[in-house]
């Protein structure tokens, strides 16, 4: 039988209803995960009610948990260590979501559970002291992640930082427990820069701040002897794992190109890596350096982003940004370095996947993984 001609127009619907169908998937998910932690929050109220006032003896929760498992077997996520940390859930959030009354449609997704002089109210999780979208990621979140969160930071800004990260770049456990054990709450922001000279918007410049980390992980750069390593042989592997760069640049920046070219007064200069990043509607330039972080390179970059705002930057985006990723830096180099430049530009180091200890290595998606998300 003679194979049907393969159009673009088949193609094309291929595409719109592969679309459909992920996007469908993922709605769903996050209805899921939605209702678990509205369902987790209000057994977590419930048992904490219980378990704090002395009205039950010890060791209640361990009873509840097995004999809920002789009720339901094979239920999961009911565990001693679990419900415990509903009740945390519940403990760690309950000011911000039970200081706002439900509204009339609201309440109608309200589920209250009556028993012998006891109840369980199942309620929508919202909270007007958060932006929309800060809590869509909360709900998007799943709870072992929230759990790991709420051990691992203390303060809301922390905890929602945290929140944002996992909801958007779809860290795993292991990743976000790496993360919070190595402060990248704490380090964001915290890369040599001139921001503040820089940038006259102060909003703009609070985002450039939490764009950029003080020092990336390439675990996908394997080279034998990393002190001998080429700039160009680094380029060429992060090209080659573009993909895995991005992740660990952020989700809101797109790759533009590596070598880019500029012509100025006919003569031509290259770029290593361009990026455009969403957020900062800016062009950002990486400059890749094999060694320490020296003055000379400042003035270089200083005038690849003049090249580029005068020739690349539409009216409507930022002024470009410049980073020079390189694997070592002194503190007071950059600052005199940068003292008198009048474009926005920061330096971060990088270590490969030959300097990582053992346990931090893989923090990143492996590549089936990767392709996957992305």
């Amino acid at each position: 039988m003679q194979q049907p001609k393969i159009t673009k127009d088949y193609l094309q619907a291929v595409k719109v209803i592969k679309q459909a169908i992920l996007e469908s998937r993922y709605r769903a998910a996050r209805l899921v995960n939605k209702e678990v932690l509205a369902l987790y929050y209000a057994i977590g109220g419930y048992i904490s009610v219980r378990s704090r006032t002395a009205k039950w003896g010890a060791n209640a929760i361990g009873v509840i948990s097995a004999l809920l498992q002789q009720e339901l077997p094979g239920l999961r996520g009911f565990s001693e260590t679990n419900i415990k940390r509903m009740r945390i859930f519940y403990e760690e959030w309950r000011d911000l979501f039970e200081n706002r009354p439900l509204l009339a449609d609201e309440l109608a997704d309200t589920i209250i559970l009556m028993g012998d002089a006891t109840h369980i109210i199942i309620r929508p999780l919202l909270a007007d002291e958060l932006p929309k979208e800060d809590m869509d990621a909360f709900l998007s979140v799943g709870f072992t992640h929230h759990s790991e969160i709420l051990a691992g930071a203390k303060e809301l800004n922390e905890r929602l930082y945290y929140i944002r990260r996992c909801a958007t770049e779809f860290w795993s456990k292991d990743k976000l427990r790496h993360y919070l054990k190595d402060g990248l709450f704490e380090r964001q922001g915290t890369m040599p820069n001139n921001f503040a000279l820089t940038i006259t918007d102060s909003a703009l410049q609070q985002r450039a701040l939490s764009s950029f980390k003080d020092e990336y992980f390439l675990d996908f750069v394997n080279i034998e002897d990393p002190d001998e390593i080429d700039e160009r042989v680094l380029e060429q592997q992060i090209v080659h794992n573009i993909k895995d760069f991005i992740m660990a640049l952020g989700r809101d920046f797109s790759f533009i190109g590596n070598q880019y070219r500029l012509v100025v007064a006919e003569k031509e200069y290259y770029i290593d890596l361009l990026f455009f990043n969403r957020r900062l509607q800016s062009l950002v330039a990486i400059e890749l350096k094999r060694g320490e972080f020296k003055p000379e390179y400042a003035g270089k970059l200083n005038f690849y982003l003049s090249a580029l705002d005068e020739y690349v930057k539409l009216p409507n985006e930022n002024p470009s940004i410049g980073i020079i990723l390189c694997k070592d830096k002194s503190t007071k180099t950059v600052e005199f370095a940068f003292r008198d430049i009048n474009k926005p530009m920061g330096v971060a180091t990088y270590k490969t996947s030959t300097e990582l200890p053992r346990e931090y290595r893989g923090i990143l998606p492996d590549p089936d993984e990767l392709r996957k998300l992305m």
